[in-house]
């Protein structure tokens, strides 16, 4: 995917004058980069002393180290699978290949290199992704557990290989700042877990490639941070690597001025990135994800190096915490909304380990639970590492106790999102809140009040997830779009207006008229209702009521304004068997083995008709992970509105 004149005049439009003339600034500093390169300097005392306290490892739980054992040794073996592409070649691989398309990125100045050009470069996601470095630190955490040195061994392999492979400014791992923060917290952690390996030190501050190679990461995070309109996580891992490795690795003349900068940045960014009630402004849990746990490795760079860090950097991290343990569902999964690409800022554990689990167990040691958080029952290796080097919450020293959350909360006026829960482990969110975060709302969805319906953590009525980023614009637009979600289109527009990948030109306001969440499981029925804007003309309304008695979900979509064309879609879940007759679907699936079903009735006044797989174009497609989709059916109905009554959609789970 080349992007055309046309999408950087629009991207242009998006930024404001200080922004402007930062990336003026930047296109400047690159020009004389590219024939000044100061060498890294001398440093001849170099120590690491950020090493993991005593009994750490052996708080791992022994299930826990288990699974990464068994990951190790799969990456021993050479397999590895990265975005659903499987790879057998991780015994020495080629640093700058795509195994999808087979073509290998061009070399040459990195800022040359045209990395959203698939013909050119390959899928750029591939590439990058195995240079996060994070399976290494898997293989570093194996070595630490065990104690076999040729977990240690391999790692030191790699990272000589990607060493010599990608000196500095050369090729494409040079070229996004996310990338070269989440690489330095990998290389931290990586000295740190093998750091009873006789060769670590020779690997790392004894080398003078390492020392090279770090330094020049700092020195590029220093120059080229992410900017204005585009500084949503990108900044927080561009910061949180940067102060990470400041901290672990203050070795260098600029190692203070770069610590203290990048904790300002830090703080500053956590904070705007974040709503008050603890989510994430992109709207999109994965983010939220990742952004939790780069803050919490930044704070614990922070104590194990007794950096001070303001209080407003481990209350943003407390919200967030609080936050996601109010919105999950019974089996722990988050909503699916807005873009997500698997992306992670700590990797330590073996596969099969829940994420959300192992955030809420970190919480939990640092913050500590509160009576309404749901049960962890699982076990991480993460957690214990971790937790034995942040200061837990209460003794921090950094403020005043803080009121946090006596029940849990259902409403999150300032994000738009709503959890209505019912009976029999009914959980449904309602999305009333902004299109996204800054000017271009670059992982937003065009989902305005579109529903998310499960049934004991089976998506029943889903959100179809995100799939791709680049190379594959039709299959991007698709899981993005409005008919892409559980909501209504007119005149098969979208809400919002897309400019481009990442770039949305208008956005739909939205606002919440009722949010009655009240648990529904308690007998009663939990109410919500907001309206937006993005259809010139018209405004689309919605109601929604969950019914404890009737185990019964109603929504009516109301559209004022002039007779519209009208899709209504209802996408389900991969696990869902659909049989629709006229306008009412039964619906069946197994749980634990037992099946369960339910009846979608469905607006007589429009035309229904199922889909499943569909190519030209794409609909009735699930993602479950980014670069992975499968078939799944999705309801749509056409027809016209009518400007009176409303369409109504009744779903009743049968006991």
């Amino acid at each position: 995917m080349t992007m055309s004149a046309g999408w950087y005049l629009r991207r242009l439009s998006r930024m404001g004058p200080q922004e402007v003339a930062g990336r003026v600034g930047d296109t400047v500093r690159r020009r004389r980069w590219r024939s000044a390169r100061p060498g890294c300097p001398s440093v001849p005392d170099a120590r690491f002393t950020a090493i993991l306290p005593a009994g750490t490892i052996a708080a791992v739980p022994s299930d826990a180290a288990k699974r990464l054992v068994a990951e190790a040794d799969r990456l021993m073996d050479g397999h590895a699978e990265f975005f659903g592409v499987v790879r057998d070649d991780m015994v020495d691989p080629d640093w700058w290949c795509d195994p999808k398309t087979g073509r290998r990125a061009p070399s040459g100045y990195a800022f040359d290199v045209p990395y959203r050009n698939e013909d050119t470069v390959g899928d750029i996601k591939q590439i990058w992704e195995p240079s996060r470095h994070q399976y290494l630190t898997q293989l570093a955490a194996a070595y630490a557990i065990t104690g076999n040195e040729r977990y240690a061994e391999r790692v030191a392999e790699h990272l000589r290989s990607w060493w010599a492979a990608n000196p500095p400014l050369r090729g494409v791992h040079w070229i996004s700042g996310i990338e070269l923060g989440i690489r330095l917290l990998s290389w931290v952690w990586i000295r740190r877990l093998l750091d009873g390996w006789p060769g670590a030190a020779d690997l790392f501050e004894g080398n003078p490639v390492a020392l090279n190679q770090i330094w020049n990461h700092q020195r590029w995070l220093a120059a080229f941070p992410s900017r204005g309109s585009s500084a949503n996580n990108h900044i927080i891992a561009e910061a949180a690597g940067q102060f990470a490795a400041a901290c672990a690795f203050d070795w260098f003349p600029s190692s203070a001025r770069w610590r203290a900068d990048a904790l300002r940045s830090l703080e500053r960014h956590l904070r705007g990135n974040t709503f008050l009630s603890g989510l994430n402004r992109e709207l999109a849990s994965e983010y939220h994800g990742l952004v939790l746990e780069l803050g919490l490795a930044a704070v614990a760079e922070a104590d194990a190096a007794d950096v001070p860090v303001p209080a407003t950097v481990r209350l943003v991290l407390l919200r967030m915490t609080d936050a996601l343990a109010a919105v999950v569902d019974n089996r722990l999964r988050p909503p699916r909304q807005g873009d997500a690409d698997d992306g992670h800022g700590l990797v330590v554990d073996g596969a099969g380990t829940d994420r959300w689990a192992s955030l809420l167990a970190t919480g939990d040691a640092v913050f500590g639970r509160l009576d309404w958080w749901p049960a962890v029952t699982g076990t991480d290796v993460r957690t214990p590492l971790l937790a034995a080097l942040i200061k837990p919450y209460a003794k921090s020293g950094t403020g005043p106790a803080v009121s946090r959350p006596a029940a849990r909360p259902d409403h999150f006026a300032d994000a738009g999102l709503t959890i209505l829960r019912g009976p029999e482990e009914i959980w449904c969110r309602c999305d009333g809140g902004p299109h996204g975060f800054l000017s271009i709302a670059a992982h937003a969805h065009a989902d305005a009040l579109s529903v998310e319906v499960r049934h004991d953590g089976v998506d029943v009525l889903a959100d179809p997830g995100t799939y791709c980023y680049h190379g594959q614009p039709e299959w991007r637009q698709y899981f993005r779009s409005t008919l892409g979600h559980n909501t209504l289109q007119l005149d098969g527009a979208d809400q919002s207006v897309s400019g481009g990948p990442f770039l949305w030109t208008r956005h739909a306001k939205t606002r919440v008229l009722v949010a009655e969440t009240s648990d529904a499981s308690d007998g009663g029925t939990a109410r919500w209702c907001a309206e937006h804007d993005g259809y010139q003309d018209s405004v689309h309304r919605r109601r929604v009521e969950l019914t404890a008695e009737s185990q019964e979900l109603r929504v009516v979509d109301e559209v004022s304004g002039p007779r519209r064309a009208v899709q209504l879609a209802f996408h389900l879940g991969p696990e869902i068997t659909a049989d629709l007759v006229g306008d009412r679907a039964v619906l069946t699936w197994t749980r634990d083995g037992e099946g369960r079903s339910a009846e979608l009735d469905l607006p007589g006044e429009l035309s229904w008709r199922a889909h499943r797989g569909e190519t030209d174009p794409p609909l009735g497609w699930y993602s479950a992970g980014f670069g992975r989709k499968e078939p799944a059916t999705t309801l749509v109905g056409t027809g016209f509105t009518d400007g009176t009554e409303g369409f109504t959609t009744v779903l009743r789970f049968r006991g």
